[in-house]
């Protein structure tokens, strides 16, 4: 790479010299070729992630996006995020592509070059400039960005505050903070050595500030994976996992427990649906929230009938109920609500632990 004709380092950005030489750097050949090879890393590693709790990870792209801005600046970085932005969901696709998200990107890498590009690199940017993304970026702009895809897209609502992400963005903050600095000490030594940058490592220092401040945003932050993983272990229904078979096995399982447990079913046929079941977090117990119906046997006999009319090999039956989730039960007008009730079983042993419900 061919050094500028300007080294200087740069206290702010907030200099017509300091855009002069980022703008210069869109004629660098080198520094093109450079940040092409880093769109085609940012691309690959976005999908490769490194897992640190319930439903939350650390996603290593964020490594080279931080990387290329230091190097070419804030102006190919602007280029460079649209273009990763526009080749990743091309190559690897993760739903329908919308045009606004790639203002999430552009952000992203903005900061970190505003922060990192001809600047003499601390831990302290570091920190401000991971906090500004997590807080700034992946809250407060991604949040009208995804309502918006949402209600065009998909058709649906997003919650403005969503708690969830919040809470993750807020507890990866210093753990990638952490990461981050030590990625910089490793990589500036020989970037500076082949003259793509002018800054040194020396700021890069765990100072007794900056440990006391790491550390405690370290341990806020460990305590809010723990926590968001608790919640999310508390929150996430085992049911939206099982198969077909599995479910069909559970329902009928819970079926059986109303039954023991409500006198008032026992001349009823009864299908329950579970449509919840929460594990504890620190227990064995699992909650389920069972949807109980009676059957309607003329109804259910005028749809099987109807359904080998259309298809002579149709299996729906009772089997067919006793195997349905939420929302096909809702929809079978063979089935009739009687209420709702809820069971906690043992997870480990299987045994009935509490049993209530709103069934006369």
């Amino acid at each position: 790479m061919s050094q500028v004709s300007n080294p200087a380092l740069f206290p702010h950005p907030f200099s017509k010299a300091y855009w002069v030489e980022a703008a210069r750097e869109l004629k660098k050949t080198k520094v093109l070729i450079f940040a092409a090879l880093m769109i085609a890393l940012r691309v690959v590693l976005k999908m490769v992630s490194i897992p640190v709790g319930v439903d939350m990870r650390i996603n290593t792209a964020f490594f080279i996006n931080a990387y290329g801005a230091m190097v070419f600046g804030p102006v190919v970085a602007i280029v460079a995020a649209a273009i990763s932005d526009t080749l990743g969901c091309l190559l690897f696709p993760t739903g329908v592509y919308f045009f606004p998200f790639i203002f999430i990107e552009i952000a992203g890498s903005l900061i970190f070059a505003l922060f990192f590009y001809r600047a003499r690199v601390s831990s302290l940017r570091v920190i401000l400039a991971r906090f500004l993304i997590c807080f700034g970026v992946n809250i407060v702009l991604n949040t009208p960005v995804m309502w918006l895809y949402y209600k065009v897209v998909m058709g649906k609502y997003y919650a403005l505050v969503d708690l969830p992400r919040i809470a993750k963005n807020l507890a990866m903050f210093p753990i990638e903070s952490f990461l981050l600095i030590l990625f910089f000490r490793a990589v500036i030594p020989p970037t500076k050595s082949a003259g793509l940058i002018y800054s040194d490592a020396e700021k890069l220092r765990f100072t007794k500030r900056n440990l006391v401040v790491l550390a405690v945003l370290f341990v806020v932050g460990v305590a809010a994976v723990f926590g968001y993983s608790v919640y999310s272990y508390n929150t996430t229904s085992l049911s939206a996992k099982y198969s077909a078979q599995e479910r069909l096995e559970r329902n009928t399982a819970m079926r059986d427990v109303v039954l023991e447990n409500n006198a008032a079913l026992a001349d009823e046929t009864v299908v329950a649906v579970i449509e919840s079941a929460l594990p504890r977090f620190g227990n064995s117990n699992v909650t389920y929230s069972v949807a109980v119906y009676t059957v309607d046997e003329a109804e259910l006999e005028a749809n099987i009938a109807e359904k080998r009319a259309e298809d002579p090999d149709s299996t729906y039956g009772m089997e067919t109920l006793n195997g349905y989730s939420k929302s096909k039960a809702k929809a079978d007008d063979a089935l009739v609500s009687a209420g709702y009730a809820t069971i906690v079983l043992d997870k480990k042993t299987g045994e009935l632990v509490s049993y209530s419900d709103d069934i006369a």
